[in-house]
């Protein structure tokens, strides 16, 4: 019988994040830091909207790039956010959560054979996406020293002919690193010079803890070169909502809709109506929530230097990215044992990339008493890990 299945799908790894997860959901007793998803629930007004929609029978497909007056208030808080402007009529998309968005973008931009400087540590889906759109992923290793942040001369060392998209991941999944305005505007000159294009993944734009975020998008001459990802995940706690969207250059858009059209038809409709209102009168939802995040992570840099973790402070989306290389293992290696012996689930740093190792991610989307007592264990094994090695 003839191979029913594509090289390139059984070739992809499957996710790093979602391993651990799925072993801990069967462990009892056991806490999970390891999943990016708000421990809040959607606030009861957003709520409340997308249930009086269902009430009113609003249980159609609403136009293939989305409601209009969600497709507004988009334009509206981007415009307010970031002082750009876009006209909700053809340079907004509303997708299935900003991961629809990246897969249709690159589809969308990227001919066989062209390469794609893909920054890392970063969000598991940029290389598999890559990959799937017949594109060459060239990967960019983030350094500790730097903060984690994208470096001009990475950036140029990278490039080649043949490379035609940046991915700018930032706020950083998983690192929380930032980029403030000097390093994007060192970056968007290199992008110009280079004639490249950018698509900016900006799903924890509204969590940072430094100073207000800034998207590339917003830099002379490189609004036409962008590509804006963002959505309701992380910022609304809508996970399930399943909403993003994208926003660029007219004719990126007509081309990112065709696809959407034949795969996707629509964003879902209660989701959208509920969008409306969290972007209307969300605001202060999200700042209580941003309060409550960092609170948390200031806890988690605190902790880790009592205990001697050596730990870059983060300043954007809801992630710790400590070292544990003076321990002399893996980091799938560290993940297993902490899991096995203490009974908490982390993400290995490999699962963003190979330059992840002697890392791990630990997500704060987590209440503060759990924190707390995963903290605790976490110091009860880096104590023992340090008696075995006789220190």
């Amino acid at each position: 019988m003839r191979n029913p299945l594509a090289d390139k799908v059984v070739n992809i790894k499957p996710s790093g994040i979602r391993k651990f997860f799925d072993v801990v959901s069967e462990m009892q007793d056991a806490i999970s830091l390891g999943v990016g998803e708000p421990d809040f629930d959607t606030p009861w007004h957003i709520r409340d909207e997308g249930i009086y929609s269902l009430e009113k029978g609003r249980t159609f497909y609403t136009s293939n790039a989305g409601l209009k007056d969600l497709k507004i208030e988009i334009c509206n808080y981007l415009n307010r956010s970031q002082g750009i402007d876009y006209h909700y009529n053809n340079e907004v998309i509303v997708t299935v959560g900003g991961s629809e968005a990246i897969d249709i973008a690159l589809r969308a931009m990227i001919d066989g054979g062209e390469e794609v400087l893909i920054p890392q540590p970063s969000y598991v889906s940029y290389e598999p996406c890559t990959i799937l759109a017949n594109a060459v992923p060239v990967i960019i290793e983030l350094k500790a020293e730097n903060e984690f942040r994208l470096m001009p001369e990475e950036l140029l060392e990278a490039i080649t002919e043949k490379t035609k998209i940046l991915i700018l991941p930032f706020p950083n999944n998983p690192t929380g690193a930032i980029m403030e305005r000097e390093d994007l505007e060192k970056i968007a000159k290199i992008v110009i010079e280079k004639d490249l294009f950018v698509i900016s993944d900006e799903i924890y734009a509204e969590l940072t803890y430094k100073e207000k975020h800034i998207s590339i998008a917003s830099l002379p001459g490189m609004k036409e070169r962008t590509i804006l990802i963002n959505g309701f995940s992380k910022a609304y706690a809508m996970t399930g909502w399943r909403l993003g969207y994208a926003c660029g250059p007219k004719e990126i858009m007509e081309q990112m809709i065709k696809i959407h059209q034949f795969a996707i038809m629509c964003a879902p409709t209660t989701s959208q109506y509920a969008a409306v209102e969290a972007l209307k009168n969300g605001d202060a939802d999200v700042a209580q929530m941003r309060e409550a995040y960092n609170q948390r992570r200031r806890y988690l840099l605190h902790s880790f230097k009592e205990m001697g973790v050596e730990c870059f402070e983060p300043f954007g989306a809801f992630y710790v990215f400590p070292s544990i290389k003076e321990f002399g293992m893996t980091s799938e290696e560290f993940a297993n044992r902490f899991l096995q012996e203490e009974k908490v689930a982390v993400v290995p740093g490999t699962a963003f990339g190979d330059c992840g190792e002697g890392f791990l991610r630990i997500s704060y989307a987590y209440s503060l008493e759990n924190l707390k007592v995963a903290i605790g264990r976490l110091k009860n094994f880096v104590d023992k890990l340090r008696k075995e090695q006789g220190r």
